[in-house]
């Protein structure tokens, strides 16, 4: 007569594991962004540091790859344009994913991936 209660039970057990590690995905995602690392290419002639989700926080060229004076505009321009790529990209990424979740009937706040 019961039989599908076993069933609720177990989806209520999934939900929660859903939003447990929507939570720690969260947590995850926070210590990412304070995660800072440096590349090199060049010997070293240039650096470029971000964070460990990706974003580019600075960039520093050598002054001998060319004019002196011309460095800060330079390396200002290249971590704009890598800025500017990267918000695309999660823009585009956003609308995928809003694509792919069209018609589900998520709970209000649960996000995918999570």
């Amino acid at each position: 007569m019961l039989k599908g209660i076993g069933q609720l039970g177990d989806m209520a057990k999934i939900m929660k594991q859903a939003q447990e590690m929507q939570g720690r995905m969260a947590e995850i995602q926070g210590r990412l962004e304070a995660i800072e690392v440096t590349g090199e290419s060049g010997a070293g002639l240039v650096k470029a540091t971000a964070t460990a989700k990706g974003v580019v926080r600075a960039l520093s060229i050598d002054p001998s790859l060319f004019k002196p004076e011309d460095r800060e505009v330079v390396e200002d321009l290249i971590v704009a344009a890598i800025q500017d790529a990267q918000a695309r990209g999660e823009a585009a990424a956003k609308e995928e994913m809003g694509r792919l979740t069209e018609g589900l009937d998520l709970p209000p706040g649960m996000k995918l991936p999570f």
